[in-house]
Order: structure tokens, then sequence, then C-alpha cells
């Protein structure tokens, strides 16, 4: 056989496999642990629809629909680029890493694309974490929101880890992405 028609294996250095061995193992323990106490089937349903509140689609579609029906230009541009520099960082942060999705997913996940075979980083994390310091910061909505926004963002964050969506390390680092992405959202606010 040709070596162009083979692709070449990924060399992960050795620092990296054993962190990502052991995420694994963390996220598997937690997983059976959570699962152990309150079984996940009880409660699957629920994480479904955070994991749909979540979703990039309806939001596009609410913040485009926003642009037109509601006179707040400054809440629906400034909603849209946000939107679109975390698909872009997130799209290509999976391409680039193709990190499999846990082993005990189960592929129900609503809307895919080729790129949601991929687990790092976590999409959902990085828009609930995003979100969150966008109405609650950026853009503060009514105080008495701050609380129930922050609470939906955490519940999505770890719903994906019970749902088996991602590892830890993936909604660690969403975390983290999702408050960058705030910093640059807020460094180049459109008023």
């Amino acid at each position: 056989r040709d070596r162009m028609d083979t692709p070449a294996k990924r060399n992960i250095p050795s620092g990296l496999k054993s962190l990502l061995e052991l995420d694994v193992k963390l996220t598997k323990e937690f997983v059976e642990a959570v699962n152990k106490k309150y079984p996940i089937v009880n409660y699957r349903q629920y994480m479904k629809h955070l994991e749909i509140s979540c979703h990039g689609v309806p939001w596009f579609m609410f913040t485009i629909a926003g642009l037109y029906m509601i006179d707040l230009p400054e809440l629906w541009v400034n909603l849209l680029l946000a939107l679109l520099l975390d698909i872009v960082l997130v799209a290509v942060t999976k391409a680039f890493t193709r990190r499999r999705r846990p082993a005990y997913n189960i592929d129900d996940l609503f809307l895919t694309t080729s790129i949601d075979k991929f687990s790092f980083p976590s999409g959902h994390a990085t828009r609930a974490v995003l979100l969150a310091v966008f109405f609650v910061s950026l853009y503060p909505v009514f105080f008495l929101f701050f609380l129930p926004i922050v609470v939906w963002s955490s519940a999505v964050c770890v719903s994906r880890v019970l749902l088996g969506r991602h590892h830890i390390l993936d909604v660690l680092c969403g975390v983290m992405m999702g408050l960058l992405e705030a910093v640059i959202i807020n460094k180049f606010w459109v008023t």
C-alpha cells in the first residue's frame, strides 16, 4: 500500500497522554458515583432539555429574530458576535484536537454536525459560560435573574459529563474558553 493512502497516527506526548487517561478514569468514577446515588436514567430527559437549551442553533435563531423584532441593536449585535466567536473557536479546537467522546456516550445528540463527534472542548460549556457572563456582566439583565442564569450555566456544564457527552477536562476547558470569549467580546464590544 502506498504511504500516501495511510493516515499518520497522532503522536501524543506522554505527559498529555497520562493526563487524558487520568481524565477518562476520573470522569468514569464521577459518573458511576452519581449514578449509584441518583440513577442518571431518571434525570436523563431533564439533562437533554438542558442540552437543547444551550444548543447553538436555537440561540442563533433567537438572536437573529431579536435583531429584526426587538429594537436593541447593542444587545443583538454583540450577542451574535459572541455566538459566532464561540462557534468558530470551538469548531477549530475540536478539529485540531479530535478527542473522541466517552465510550459510554449514547449517540442521541440534538442537531449534530460532523465536528460533533469530537469531545474537546465542550461547546455547550463554552456557550453556557459565555452566555452567563454576557447576561450577568456584559449586558446585565435584571439582577433577580443572575442566580437562575448562573445555576442554568452550571447545570448545563455538569450535565455534559453526566450525559456521557464529555470528559471532565473537556468541560473545564470549555468553561475557561467561555470566560476567555467573554473577555474578548468585552474588549471588542460594539456600541
